[in-house]
């Protein structure tokens, strides 16, 4: 599978069709990406190597479809009745941040339309079209997948500098945002991090939701059918005493920490 130089990605998926997304795929009636009944477009492409990733078939930016965003909206129109008030549109990955201004044009036609917008990201681009989406988004879900850098290059193959700083910027927004923690075992469950971690996001006064998504082995068949070498195919998922353990720590400096 050929994957482009991760620096150049986000102009190559950018200046493609650009009244078009490139998507991995569409869920309807998601209740795991945001608060409420959601419509979740899960976008192609990403710069990160997660070594656990559940959807390595959506990292390549040549695989997908492209899809127009009047087509999604229309979709998002015909589900509005089950959004109620909490409910909307999530864009997910892939990394939706490298469709960045095809996502302004997006989630402006969906407030348009009253629909709450959401998005969930790793993090990995910040410039003026990420400000000008992130003033467009009603509640950002933040993948900070480790506080220590080296630890954080470890595991996806890219330092953890700009994730953070987009921690920072929407913090200064005063707009809401969700962090997500994947907790791995041997990976990112080091006492001594967690506590970095969590210590790191105790004065933030925008986040509203902490959730650990403990890690697991469902998207095994994906990385045999894709030909990538899945280095934690013998990886078992933490324990429920793991888990408490880690919601525990975040607990001490942060409120409203979940296990989902």
């Amino acid at each position: 599978m050929y994957f482009p130089q991760q620096d150049n990605q986000d102009a190559l998926l950018n200046n493609s069709n650009a009244h078009s997304l490139r998507i991995h795929s569409l869920e309807t009636f998601g209740t795991h990406d945001g608060p409420g009944i959601r419509m979740v477009v899960f976008v192609q492409g990403c710069q990160f190597r997660c070594l656990y990733c559940q959807n390595p078939d959506s990292i390549d930016i040549h695989g997908g479809k492209m899809v127009s965003i009047e087509e999604l909206v229309a979709k998002a129109l015909k589900q509005k009745a089950y959004f109620e008030k909490k409910g909307g549109v999530t864009v997910s990955g892939g990394e939706p941040l490298l469709q960045r201004t095809k996502l302004i044009q997006f989630f402006d036609l969906l407030h348009e339309n009253g629909i709450n917008t959401c998005l969930d990201s790793n993090g990995r681009v910040l410039d003026s079209d990420t400000k000008e989406l992130l003033e467009r988004t009603d509640l950002l879900l933040l993948d900070v997948k480790h506080i220590n850098e080296d630890w954080h290059k470890k595991l996806t193959s890219v330092n953890n500098a700009t994730t953070l700083k987009i921690a920072e910027y929407r913090e200064t927004t005063g707009k809401p945002m969700w962090l997500r923690y994947v907790l791995v075992p041997g990976w990112t469950d080091q006492v001594e991090y967690l506590h970095e971690w969590a210590k790191h996001f105790s004065d933030y006064k925008t986040i509203e939701r902490i959730e650990i998504i403990p890690f697991h082995q469902m998207g095994k068949y994906k990385w045999e059918l894709t030909g990538l070498k899945y280095s934690l195919s013998d990886l078992s998922p933490p324990t429920t005493e793991a888990c408490e353990k880690a919601r525990a720590i975040f607990s001490e400096y942060l409120e409203n920490v979940v296990i989902k």
